[in-house]
């Protein structure tokens, strides 16, 4: 049986929690709010109490094996997106427990900047153009100074493509009302489905793996413009309309970004099998339920 913590038990972190319980795991989970920490007991995880940019409300984390560090951003709190990303992971990383040998950060493929439509690997040139990716790429490189200085044991790094799943669609609500989208119309979206997301992270935390960097995506992009007109014609909505984004600097600056992600060093180390390949196995059943 191992010990494990995750960090941020969200969209990810919850259905990771939930494998490794059924699995014969003990997890532990931090969390900020004692709501919150009632449902965590009921999934049979055990809450810890304490917010990550609050150094003084962390609680004593127990001797642990395995972190899962998965935090996400709540636009709705006072901290900046690069407070929340890089100070609240160093805060934790200075309070863990000499017992854990391997941490697994959950990053982005928003460290890449490319917009030419290139595939990128895990050695292409990380040059990040919005806060968000900025922030990851900063938070990875500490843990990697981290680990060089033997402060930090393992570190395992995981630049997940776009999250989708249940009650997890973006735009669904526009799109279902024909309202026009202020989203770019052309440009690659890399996608991974969140239980395939699951798999991934137990693999590189239950087995030994060879690299400290992975890039986790489905393997085919889709154009955005496809995917979103897909989703209209199985809703029976009218077909999507695309409003000028140039206006609007923060679309104009995702709509700058357009790459591809080439995830063959996971497959080739994992020979992982797909539950959902590609968006179009799943879509039809999420639109059911939405």
């Amino acid at each position: 049986m191992a010990t494990r913590i995750i960090i941020g038990c969200g969209y990810l972190g919850t259905p990771v929690a939930k494998h490794w319980i059924a699995q014969g795991d003990q997890v532990f989970a931090l969390t900020r709010s004692q709501d919150n920490a009632q449902r965590l007991r009921t999934l049979g995880i055990q809450p810890l109490v304490g917010d990550v940019m609050e150094p003084q409300s962390l609680p004593i984390f127990p001797a642990v094996e395995q972190v899962l560090y998965a935090v996400g951003y709540d636009r709705s709190g006072k901290y900046s997106l690069e407070d929340v990303y890089v100070q609240g992971l160093k805060n934790v990383v200075h309070r863990l427990p000499d017992s854990v040998q391997q941490l697994v950060y959950i990053s982005s493929t928003g460290v890449y900047g490319q917009d030419d439509g290139s595939w990128v690997t895990e050695t292409s040139e990380t040059a990040p153009t919005r806060p968000g990716g900025k922030a990851c790429l900063e938070a990875e490189l500490f843990l990697l100074d981290k680990q060089a200085q033997a402060a930090l044991p393992r570190v395992t790094i995981l630049r997940l493509a776009g999250i989708y799943g249940p009650n997890r669609i973006p735009r669904l609500a526009q799109i279902k009302q024909g309202q026009p989208l202020k989203v770019p119309s052309t440009g690659w979206l890399n996608l991974i489905h969140v239980q395939d997301a699951v798999r991934v992270v137990d693999c590189v935390i239950s087995q030994l793996p060879s690299e400290h960097l992975y890039l986790v995506s489905d393997g085919h992009p889709v154009d955005r413009h496809e995917y979103l007109q897909e989703i209209a014609r199985q809703l029976g909505a009218p077909p999507v309309v695309f409003e000028d984004t140039q206006a609007d600097s923060a679309v104009a600056q995702r709509a700058s970004s357009s790459k591809r992600i080439c995830n063959q060093r996971l497959m080739d180390e994992f020979q992982l099998q797909w539950k959902y390949p590609t968006y179009r196995e799943t879509l039809t059943e999420l639109l059911a339920k939405a």
